[in-house]
């Protein structure tokens, strides 16, 4: 028999965008019965696109299998309601502007009421030092945190990375610290207020940067594009095919002989330039024009063929179109497609897999407000006409059926 890992967990998820709806799906993904609190206007990820003007395909990744609750927190009974069902929950997420969350619900009050609550806390600079009022997004984190800074090539401006870099470490710590606090409530029986800030949680990933920057007494370019971040390893690299481009890197010196067999260059194992990681550091440019020389001669599966036989480290730069039709992509079960008669959307899979505990088969993103109803019977046991008052006032919002405005119940 087989249970979820966070079966009997329920999480009250006011996350919005990505950093704690990514907190929030992991623990759904893990069996926790996720409820997203949404304002009347739904979560901003619900408006529609600006091209296609439908919801976004994001709501729907980072949403799946969580159960939707539509609360005005700006109204007294609003609050109220979300209070009375955090006296029944085992952990809040949020990631509101600084401040706002305590305007709406203090953090004190909640735990006073529910000793054993733990609310997560995701914000931009974390809730001391001299920038912990400031508005924060993954692009400004990465501008403030050296994220752009160590992002281009030297002679280029500084550049975000293509992916939410910031957002997502920032997620999976915030998650890290929702676990951690939850196995230490099995020991003491209390909750606690648990904060990950995204400056703090990107920080650690700049260590090779870091590294270097002192390693050379500040002479290395920040910005070292495609090559090691610290210009540490040698070759590290993208290199031009016939058809594309291909990473390559060769961490220990065995792998640089192993390449030189592949490229039928044994003339380059016992040159002196090259012999060993420090000597290929010096002469980086001689080394990466050999070893482009030999990519361009040939297409990229060729070359992936014969460096992962030889078990070197590469592979060839795949765009998002192929990504998304990659063999294991599928075999992992990380994106997939679904449809039903009202609506077609994708989910995420897990990233987290325990052998014991699969995850919950429930992915789709609910409608806005669709489990008002029964989420207010079942964890506060209004009755009937308690759910139409709440209603009538605009302080819950029930399932709005398409096309239709106002509220059901």
């Amino acid at each position: 028999m087989t249970i979820s890992a966070l079966s009997g967990i329920t999480v009250l998820d006011l996350g919005q965008a990505f950093m704690g709806p990514y907190c929030g799906l992991l623990m759904q993904r893990l069996g926790a019965d996720v409820i997203k609190i949404e304002p009347p206007q739904g979560e901003p990820y619900r408006r529609p696109t600006a091209i296609k003007g439908v919801e976004a395909v994001q709501f729907g990744l980072l949403n799946a299998g969580k159960r939707s609750l539509c609360i005005d927190l700006k109204t007294d009974e609003g609050r109220t309601v979300f209070t009375d069902l955090a006296a029944t929950a085992d952990v809040i997420i949020q990631n509101f502007a600084p401040g706002a969350f305590d305007r709406l619900v203090g953090v004190d009050d909640l735990l006073a009421a529910n000793p054993r609550l733990i609310v997560a806390s995701g914000s931009g600079y974390g809730s001391t030092g001299p920038r912990r009022d400031a508005r924060a997004m993954d692009l400004t984190i990465q501008a403030l945190a050296g994220v752009m800074a160590t992002t281009g090539f030297p002679d280029s401006a500084p550049v975000r990375t293509g992916p939410a870099v910031v957002d997502f470490m920032g997620g999976a710590h915030l998650f890290g610290a929702v676990m951690a606090a939850l196995v230490q409530r099995g020991t003491t029986g209390r909750g606690q207020h648990v904060e990950v800030a995204l400056f703090d949680a990107i920080f650690p990933s700049l260590a090779s940067n870091i590294g270097g920057l002192f390693d050379s007494d500040g002479e290395i370019p920040e910005r070292t594009g495609n090559r090691h971040g610290g210009l540490g390893v040698a070759p590290y690299n993208v290199y031009k095919t016939a058809d594309g481009w291909i990473a390559v890197l060769c961490l220990h010196d065995r792998h640089w002989a192993e390449l030189c067999r592949i490229m039928e260059r044994h003339d380059l194992v016992d040159d002196k330039r090259l012999s060993t990681n420090a000597s290929r550091v010096k002469h980086m440019e001689l080394l990466d024009r050999i070893v482009e020389e030999w990519t361009l001669e040939r297409n990229s599966a060729e070359l992936e063929v014969a460096l992962n036989e030889g078990a070197i480290p590469s592979a060839p730069v795949q765009s998002l179109e192929v990504l998304l039709k990659d063999p294991q992509l599928k075999a992992r079960g990380m994106f997939e497609q679904h449809r039903n008669a009202d609506r077609e959307w994708w989910t995420f899979g897990s990233p987290l897999r325990l052998a014991d505990s699969p995850p919950p088969a429930e992915n789709v993103p609910a409608r806005l407000g669709q489990h008002t109803v029964e989420i207010l019977r079942q964890k506060l046991m209004l009755p009937p006409e308690r759910i139409s008052e709440l209603t009538a006032t605009g302080a819950v919002i029930g399932d709005l059926p398409v096309g239709t405005v106002g509220v059901r119940v």
